[in-house]
């Protein structure tokens, strides 16, 4: 059986982590058995970072590598779809993972009024007394790179409207269909989803999550993606 080594459950989502929840939805539709192992310190995983999954002795991680073992395994997640399809379905993923999450990062390590619940919950591991020296360190270099990067740079409102032609893609998808490609979800959905349910689950109130939840297409959506865990 395999294991999925992910982040606990944290604000009402089956971990804290959407990529954790993105590989418990590829394991789900892969049809393997498997079960889940809490940890909130990944210092020992291959990229220090989670998933991870242990399979056959060996631990696999990154969610991209989970979804190839899988594969490798039989798994066929875009099963019917076309190419030009499954070429859409990865410029969906490239845009959950590498935009929408960011902008997540920041609503909640950069948000001073959801910081408090955020520190509780990612570091709950690391001994209360040292415990808030420890997160507004790695806090402070988190937010340094996101400056680097450049999100970091800007207003909420600003960041909102960089979404806003992201999500209007999303909803396009969704409006005859119930999930991405069709009436069954596929690897797409299982990144798209997640990212849309840790945003609107972040502690406080964001522009980004107030944004989704006005959105009654996106919101069944959401549901959908998470009732696949139910």
């Amino acid at each position: 059986m395999i294991t999925l080594l992910t982040y606990p459950p944290a604000f009402g989502q089956f971990s804290g982590s959407p990529f954790c929840i993105k590989a418990a939805h590829l394991l789900n539709l892969s049809g393997q058995r498997w079960r889940r192992e809490n940890t909130l310190d990944p210092r020992m995983m291959p990229h220090q970072k989670l998933p991870v999954i242990r399979a056959e002795d060996q631990l696999i991680a990154d969610s991209d590598m989970i979804r190839s073992y899988l594969e490798a395994q039989g798994a066929r997640f875009d099963s019917g779809l076309s190419e030009m399809d499954k070429s859409t379905s990865r410029a969906f993923i490239r845009m959950a993972e590498e935009h929408l999450y960011f902008h997540i990062v920041l609503d909640r390590w950069g948000d001073d009024l959801a910081w408090p619940e955020i520190r509780e919950t990612y570091f709950a591991s690391v001994p209360k007394l040292v415990r808030r020296m420890v997160a507004r360190r790695i806090r402070k270099n988190l937010l340094a790179a996101m400056y680097v990067q450049g999100l970091g740079r800007f207003t909420s409102e600003q960041r909102l409207a960089r979404l806003e032609p992201d999500l209007e893609a999303i909803v396009t998808r969704l409006w005859q269909n119930r999930f991405l490609f069709g009436d069954r979800p596929t690897a797409a959905d299982a990144s798209v989803g997640p990212m849309l349910g840790a945003a609107i689950s972040s502690p406080g109130e964001t522009a980004l999550s107030n944004r989704i939840k006005e959105n009654a297409v996106l919101m069944g959506y959401v549901s959908r993606v998470e009732e696949m865990l139910a």
